[in-house]
């Protein structure tokens, strides 16, 4: 069983932060497509990822959707609750299945008002997510699918214990807003070329530095500031 420690946040926190939340912190099982919250809806509990990947998407009134960010064991779902905000017009979905320590929203508000190292970690996540998102706004302006879906992919094993994701192409074609085709015809590239593996919903990477090399420079700026806001990603 995955301790808190998996995740990188919560690994962060000095012991006596994590003495406070312990008894509050509860490992949950995250299947692949659960909606983690609803947009416009009261978020209860923030996740803490430790194994799988949940997906930020913003949806629009005719049901189609793109995805702003992804969140795995480098961070926390439910950042509205301690920006002042108790709803957010996005998303959550769970894009690869996994687990997650969640607390409820009362507890994260609570230790965030001490204004100890979980309100400083927070914030420096916050400030990482924002970069993701706005990278990702610019790279589905302008970037091929075929770029997207290397980025999509780095971004997401970076943030899981190994390089396998377990997911669908309908998941990932809602993700990256295109069409499934696109989707299927961007990974057959990748997989003829030897770059991953895929069978049944199981996307494993085998060249992780030619897929860098297919990735558009969208990739680099998001993971060298998640390095630099959070160090502790960066050692592990």
């Amino acid at each position: 069983m995955p301790g808190p420690e998996k995740n990188y946040l919560l690994s962060a926190l000095p012991a006596a932060e994590m003495k406070r939340l312990q008894l509050d912190l509860e490992l949950v099982d995250m299947r692949l497509g659960e909606v983690v919250y609803e947009s416009g809806r009261p978020l209860d509990h923030v996740y803490f990822p430790t194994s799988c990947i949940v997906s930020l998407l913003y949806v629009l009134e005719n049901g189609s959707s793109a995805e702003i960010a992804v969140v795995g064991n480098d961070g926390v779902v439910g950042v509205s609750i301690f920006m002042g905000g108790e709803s957010t017009p996005s998303r959550a979905v769970v894009q690869s299945k996994g687990q997650a320590y969640r607390l409820p929203a009362r507890m994260v508000m609570k230790e965030f008002t001490r204004g100890g190292a979980m309100q400083h970690l927070m914030l420096r996540y916050t400030q990482s997510l924002l970069t993701q998102m706005s990278q990702t706004a610019v790279c589905n302006r302008h970037h091929s699918v075929d770029q997207q879906l290397c980025r999509w992919l780095l971004l997401t094993i970076d943030r899981l214990p190994d390089a396998e994701i377990t997911t669908t192409q309908e998941l990932i074609s809602s993700m990256l807003g295109v069409r499934r085709e696109g989707v299927t015809e961007a990974a057959g590239k990748l997989q003829k070329a030897g770059v991953i593996s895929y069978r049944r919903g199981h996307i494993k990477v085998l060249d992780r530095p030619r897929l860098e090399g297919m990735s558009c420079e969208c990739y680099e700026v998001v993971r060298r500031e998640t390095e630099r806001l959070l160090p502790a990603h960066a050692e592990a």
